[in-house]
């Protein structure tokens, strides 16, 4: 199935604006971060475990063990503060 892959703030900046990926059905949140850093660099930093990372789905907040649907849009970003 294909998904959207969005980035945003310093995530862009590393890994561009994104990308459209082919997953497997079944695919989690967490799965597709862990493929992701297993690319190697940049995407290995910038996604790496233990950076606070936010996720959404169809522009919807999500946990990491969420399952990806056919023609989902799912953004990383880091989380915000403001000020």
């Amino acid at each position: 199935m294909k998904i959207r892959l969005r980035y945003f703030a310093s995530l862009r900046e590393a890994l561009g604006q994104g990308e459209t990926l082919d997953v497997a059905d079944g695919t989690t949140v967490a799965t597709l971060r862990d493929t992701l850093i297993a690319r190697g660099e940049p995407h290995a930093g910038a996604l790496r475990r233990g950076r606070a990372l936010r996720a959404a789905l169809n522009q919807q907040m999500c946990a990491e063990d969420v399952v990806l649907v056919d023609g989902a849009e799912l953004a990383f970003f880091p989380p915000v503060t403001g000020g």
